[in-house]
């Protein structure tokens, strides 16, 4: 029994860590120059039918703004619970946000979607400022923003 139970725990070690791999992931974001204050930024995964799954990363730290990421905030009410350790400074204009996640192997090309939304004080919001399939061959590549974002990349 003992080499049965010993056997079964070695198999489960070795098996479960394939059906769980996750890998970092580098999210770029690059702002325009766009003439305002710091951008707030929603980064969030979004499902095949967009609809929205868990946040990756929220630039700029004073909730009352939160509501300006308006696709973000519908999906999340901006409660706390969403957003715990992952908040960082909101980020300038033509500045950089390079922030690093571990996401699951089985959500790259399986429908999932990499969603921001964008808001600056005095200038328009933009939800859905950029939203990229999450696939392999599509790491690296530059994407555009509508609005503020100039360049927004995803590698390993």
């Amino acid at each position: 029994m003992k080499k049965l139970i010993s056997g079964l725990a070695l198999s489960a070690a070795l098996v479960l860590p394939e059906l769980v791999m996750a890998r970092p992931v580098t999210l770029t974001t690059t702002l325009r120059n766009y003439g305002g204050d710091g951008a707030y930024l929603a980064l969030y995964l979004t499902d095949a039918s967009g609809a929205y799954v868990r946040t990756l990363w929220v630039a700029g730290k004073k909730s009352k703004y939160y509501k300006h990421l308006t696709d973000w905030y519908r999906a999340t009410g901006g409660r706390q619970a969403h957003i715990n350790g992952i908040t960082g400074a909101s980020v300038g204009a033509g500045r950089d946000l390079k922030v690093t996640v571990d996401l699951a192997d089985t959500l790259f090309d399986a429908g999932y979607k990499l969603t921001l939304d964008a808001a600056v004080e005095d200038m328009r919001d933009s939800p859905r400022e950029v939203s990229v399939p999450l696939t392999n061959t599509g790491a690296g590549q530059s994407i555009s923003g509508r609005r503020y974002i100039d360049m927004f990349t995803y590698g390993f």
